[in-house]
């Protein structure tokens, strides 16, 4: 019998071969392949110099290093886009939901490079003043991966959303108020992934 990690592997495969599943923008915690939907990249890309798409991520950008955010690369934003979303999340996680590392929106369109070590503010002023939001640690900002000691690698998401409005969203929003100001706005999606284990 497939293990839950095994399915949402499975699922994330096979969104990534036409397109990129909204698991880091859906209605609900619940990551449930079944009731995502699907938007096309258009050429959007996310990169890092830290880490290749499907790597492990340096110790620095872990709760075994400095707990910083990595840095990231933005490309081809599409035509019409306002502002960016982004969802760093760990579906490995061992709970009924994936974890959710990070929640920053209203990055602007033109940012090109999300530096390393964003605070852990409200409002990042090296960003345009883009908003942070609550993670499941109940922090503000970025909690770098720190998966349960011999549970395996997790992967973690870093799934970027171009939207074609900035967000009313107060500093703080979790992540089902996030989904729920993205869902009729989106544009594009694109995805970088990484791996980390204890």
């Amino acid at each position: 019998m497939k293990t839950r990690r095994q399915i949402l592997r499975a699922a994330g495969a096979s969104a990534t071969a036409g397109g990129v599943a909204l698991a880091g923008c859906t209605s609900g915690e619940n990551d449930d392949a079944a009731r995502t939907t699907t938007v096309d990249s258009l050429g959007m890309t996310l990169s890092s110099e830290a880490f290749a798409d499907g790597e492990p991520i340096p110790t620095r950008y872990t709760c075994e290093g400095a707990n910083e955010s990595p840095p990231l690369s933005v490309d081809g934003v599409p035509d019409g886009t306002v502002s960016l979303a982004l969802v760093v999340d760990d579906p490995d996680a061992p709970r009924a939901e994936p974890y959710v590392h990070w929640l920053v929106w209203n990055v602007p369109p033109g940012v090109g490079t999300v530096p390393a070590a964003i605070p852990r503010s409200e409002r990042v002023e090296r960003l345009d003043g883009a908003v942070q939001g609550t993670n499941s640690s109940g922090d503000l900002g970025y909690a770098g991966p720190c998966p349960p000691t011999g549970d395996g690698p997790h992967t973690y998401r870093f799934t970027l959303t171009a939207l074609e409005r900035e967000l009313a969203l107060d500093p703080g929003a979790k992540r089902p108020a996030l989904a729920d100001a993205t869902t009729d706005v989106r544009l594009a999606q694109t995805r970088l992934t990484g791996t980390y284990e204890r």
